[in-house]
C-alpha cells in the first residue's frame, strides 16, 4: 500500500500510509445503487423492490456506522501535501461524477418507459434523488479545487440535479456567513427542518445569483454572459431534460421534478445537521469572529464518511476549504453528532427526536455550557427555549 513521508516540527521523519486508501472507491461505486433496485425488477417484475434503497440508506447505512463505529485516525500535517497532489484520490471524484450521470440517466429511462405503476415510479424517482443529492456532495467537493477542470466539472455534476447556483453561494455565501443569524444555510435552535428548507432554499438561489452578479460585475461582464457558470449548469440541466423528453416521452418530466426536489432536499438536510445552533461571536463593530472548529457538528463514523467523501468532518472543512477530502483532519473536543449524516436526515425529519436528541447536546458544547446566549437561536422559539433552559427573560435581539 502506498506509504507517504514527511518530518515532524520536532525533526522526527514518519512514514504514513491511509488505510482507507482503496476504501475510498465506495464514494464513486455507491451512486451506482440507482441500479440495484432497476435490476432486480426487470428479472423479477416485483415493484417492492425499489424500497430496498431507502432501507440502505436511512436504516442500515446508519446501523453500520453504530456497529463498526468511529475512526479518528489523522493523517499528520506533515504528510498532507503529498496527499493533496495525489491523483489517485482526485480521480476517484472525477469518476464519481460519472457514475452519477450513469445513476441518474438509468432509473429516469426505466421510470419513464416500463410502465410503472404510480407509487412505484415515485419511488424510483425519489431515491435517484436521493442519490441526486450525493451529486451535489461531489460537486461541492469539486467545487473548492483551484483546477479549472474540476470547476468544470462541478458544474456539469451540479446539472445533474439542477442545482447550478451551489458552488457560488456555497464558496462565497455560506462559507463566509456559516453559523450566523446571516446565513440561510445555518439552522437555527428551534428552527424545524422544514420551516429551515422554506429559508434555506430560496435563500440560496437569491444568495447563488447575488454572489455571481458581484463576481461579474467586477470583470465588466454582463450577468446573462455565457461564462455565467450558473447559467452553464443550468444548460447542462436543460439538455439532460430535453435528451431524456426526446428519449422517454413526456413522463421523464415528472420523474425530474421529484428527482431534483429530493436532491434539494439532501442538501437541505446536510445544511441542517452540519450547523444547527452555532454561533459565531460578534466581536466590537459589528464583524464576527473567524470561523472555528467548533462552528461545525462533525461525525467520524466510518461508514458514512467513506461514501460521502469524508464530508463530516466538516470542521477542518470549513477550516482548510481546499483540503482534499482525504487529508481532512479530526479535532478534539469538537460539536459531534451521535450518528452520520444519514441516520441524522432520518432524526432531523422528525422534529421531536431531533429537538430530544440535539438541543442537550447542544447546550453541553463547552464554549456553550448552557448560554443560550452564546447559541443561534430561532426568533420564534426564542421565548419557549429561554423559559425550558432557565433564563429569566429571552433577549431583546430578534
Amino acid at each position: 500500500m502506498k506509504g507517504y513521508t514527511g518530518v515532524l516540527p520536532n525533526g522526527e521523519a514518519i512514514h504514513y500510509v491511509d488505510r482507507k486508501r482503496w476504501l475510498w472507491l465506495l464514494s464513486a461505486i455507491y451512486p451506482l445503487q440507482t441500479l440495484v433496485p432497476v435490476w432486480l425488477h426487470h428479472v423479477s417484475g416485483n415493484e417492492s423492490w425499489f424500497v430496498l434503497l431507502f432501507v440502505a440508506n436511512f436504516i442500515v447505512l446508519p446501523l453500520l456506522d453504530m456497529i463498526i463505529g468511529k475512526d479518528e485516525n489523522n493523517p499528520p500535517e506533515a504528510v498532507v501535501m503529498q496527499l493533496n497532489r495525489d491523483h489517485y484520490d482526485r480521480y476517484l471524484t472525477y469518476a464519481a461524477a460519472c457514475t452519477h450521470l450513469v445513476a441518474f440517466l438509468v432509473p429516469a429511462i426505466y421510470a419513464s418507459t416500463q410502465g410503472l405503476s404510480w407509487w412505484a415510479f415515485l419511488l424510483l424517482a425519489v431515491q435517484a434523488g436521493v442519490v441526486g443529492g450525493l451529486a451535489i456532495n461531489t460537486a461541492h467537493e469539486l467545487g473548492h479545487k483551484n483546477s479549472r477542470f474540476e470547476k468544470w466539472l462541478a458544474r456539469m455534476t451540479l446539472g445533474i440535479a439542477a442545482y447550478g447556483h451551489f458552488t457560488g453561494e456555497h464558496n462565497r455565501g455560506h462559507h463566509m456567513l456559516v453559523s450566523t443569524p446571516d446565513d440561510t444555510a445555518s439552522a437555527r435552535m428551534g428552527e424545524t427542518i422544514y420551516r429551515f428548507a422554506l429559508r434555506e432554499i430560496p435563500g440560496a438561489f437569491m444568495r447563488g445569483w447575488e454572489v455571481e452578479q458581484e463576481r461579474l460585475r467586477a470583470r465588466r461582464v454582463p450577468l446573462w454572459h455565457y461564462s455565467n457558470p450558473i447559467l452553464q449548469s443550468y444548460a447542462v440541466s436543460l439538455a439532460l431534460a430535453a435528451l431524456l423528453v426526446a428519449w422517454a416521452g413526456w413522463l421523464a418530466l415528472p420523474f425530474l421534478l421529484v428527482h431534483h426536489a429530493t436532491a434539494y432536499w439532501q442538501l437541505t438536510s446536510a445544511n441542517y445537521v452540519e450547523h444547527y445552533g452555532l454561533l459565531r461571536e460578534r466581536r466590537d463593530g459589528g464583524r464576527y469572529e473567524r470561523c472555528q472548529p467548533h462552528h461545525s457538528w462533525n461525525s467520524n463514523h466510518v461508514v458514512s464518511n467513506l461514501v460521502l467523501f469524508h464530508l463530516q468532518r466538516h470542521s477542518d472543512h470549513h477550516k482548510n476549504p481546499l483540503r482534499r477530502y482525504q487529508s481532512l483532519r479530526h479535532y478534539e473536543d469538537l460539536p459531534s453528532l451521535p450518528n452520520g449524516y444519514l441516520g441524522m436526515f432520518l432524526v432531523a425529519w422528525i422534529p421531536p427526536w431531533w429537538f430530544r436528541v440535539m438541543d442537550k447536546r447542544l447546550m453541553a458544547l463547552s464554549h456553550i455550557d448552557g448560554d443560550l446566549d452564546k447559541v443561534n437561536v430561532d426568533p420564534r422559539a426564542a421565548p419557549n427555549l429561554y423559559r425550558d433552559w432557565g433564563h429569566d427573560e429571552k433577549p431583546d435581539t430578534v
